[in-house]
């Protein structure tokens, strides 16, 4: 995919909305990733839905390689069906978007699909043969939240990875639950945020000893977890007691606490749905169980969010390069007609070509800005075609995320490119 950025309907911001306070929507709103509609709901831009469908991507292709099945299920929410559950209720949940129609039948907007799910694998699950299954879906969810104030990161309509898995039993879940995990711990770290990213310790509930989150460290985190940094090994404040840092191994005078927000989660649901809703399979012997059931979310965009946050400097945005929307910032400082600018057009149909993904700065604008505007947007590498190149028979080449500027010659940066 190859793009001249004269023909980006979008444009750089020097500033963000007023009533805009995180530094992720900022910085995305200036570099013309995302439109803010109001507060807690973005548009996704051209660049923006770039990252966002890499994301979804490498999300997408680990979920399958744990034996994830994607579905699609529909945002608008049957009240019967939450009914079976209590959660319909106002009192039991208070971020419900609810709405009627025409005939005053109640519906809802889904902000999440546990139940709707259960129900539906009534007709698909009967017998301990159709066991287990591990579906997943990448879909919109609304959230009435009372503050929206951390950009992308919170919003009240979001994109959200949930995956459900249906075991026949306790080991059976436990041994799946594991392999998510890992899954997890992969997702992060292709997406630059591994070393940064704790499994952390959380209440399981009644349903399991312990839940798991995955925390990136960040001061625009708003959580604060308790980190071991030589075991790597995080504890959530709610269960950070004698007997749990006794059961991990953990001294509390080794834990120091720090800022952090949830990229994911996965947890034991247990039967509680499966109960809810009658799941049952009937097992080798004839006999009736219930089904076992877990969860596993992961918001792409609150990802996103925390990738801005984490990876940007005084400058912009430093995207690494699996979740970039471009792999090249291909910046022309030659004159209309001139030899400069035919180079660059070469270079850019070759990169074309080569399959390379460019953003093409054709741009009739002053060399400062080009360069003020590729730090902003952050693509990892800048490549500058000047008069000065061309007679060295060269391109700058510049890496977004170290600074380092290096001259080459054409075959060169191919090569380096490659490497």
């Amino acid at each position: 995919m190859a793009m001249r950025q004269s023909l980006l309907f979008t444009k750089t911001r020097k500033e963000a909305p007023k009533d805009e306070v995180s530094k992720n929507a900022e910085l995305l709103i200036r570099a013309g990733f995302i439109h803010k509609e109001m507060a807690g709901v973005y548009s996704f831009l051209p660049l923006g839905l770039r990252v966002m469908n890499k994301i979804t991507t490498i999300i997408r292709e680990e979920m399958n390689a744990i034996g994830g099945e994607e579905l699609f299920l529909t945002a608008l929410q049957d009240k019967n069906v939450w009914d079976t559950t209590g959660r319909w209720s106002d009192a039991v949940v208070d971020n419900w978007f609810k709405t009627k129609l025409k005939n005053d039948t109640e519906l809802g907007l889904g902000f999440t699909h546990e139940e709707p799910l259960t129900h539906l694998m009534k007709d698909y699950i009967r017998s301990y043969r159709d066991l287990p299954v591990y579906t997943y879906q990448i879909q919109t969810k609304f959230r009435n939240e009372a503050r929206a104030k951390s950009g992308i990161m919170r919003g009240r309509e979001f994109l959200m990875k949930d995956l459900y898995s249906f075991s026949k039993d306790v080991p059976s879940h436990e041994a799946f639950y594991e392999k998510a995990k890992e899954a997890y711990t992969r997702v992060f770290s292709r997406v630059g945020l591994g070393d940064k990213t704790y499994v952390t310790f959380a209440s399981g509930g009644s349903f399991s000893k312990y839940s798991h989150e995955f925390q990136t460290i960040t001061d625009a985190g708003e959580d604060t977890i308790y980190v071991d940094e030589k075991k790597k090994i995080a504890v959530n404040k709610e269960v950070l007691t004698d007997d749990v840092l006794k059961d991990l191994g953990v001294e509390k005078s080794d834990l120091v606490p720090k800022k952090a927000v949830e990229v994911g989660n996965i947890f034991s649901l247990g039967t509680r749905f499966s109960d809810a809703f009658e799941l049952t399979y009937v097992d080798e012997t004839g006999s009736p169980k219930p089904v076992v059931m877990g969860s596993y979310g992961i918001g792409p965009g609150r990802l996103m969010g925390t990738v801005v946050e984490v990876l940007s400097d005084a400058s912009g945005i430093v995207w690494p390069q699996s979740i970039a929307p471009y792999a090249v910032h291909l910046i022309s400082l030659g004159k209309a007609g001139s030899e400069t600018e035919k180079e660059a057009v070469r270079m850019y149909e070759n990169l074309k070509k080569a399959g390379i993904e460019v953003l093409f700065d054709d741009r009739d604008m002053r060399p400062g800005e080009k360069f003020a505007d590729s730090d902003l947007i952050g693509i990892p590498l800048r490549v500058v075609v000047s008069d000065k190149t061309l007679k060295e028979q060269g391109v700058e080449v510049k890496e977004r995320a170290t600074g380092k500027i290096e001259c080459m010659s054409f075959d060169t940066f191919t090569s380096y490119f490659k490497k």
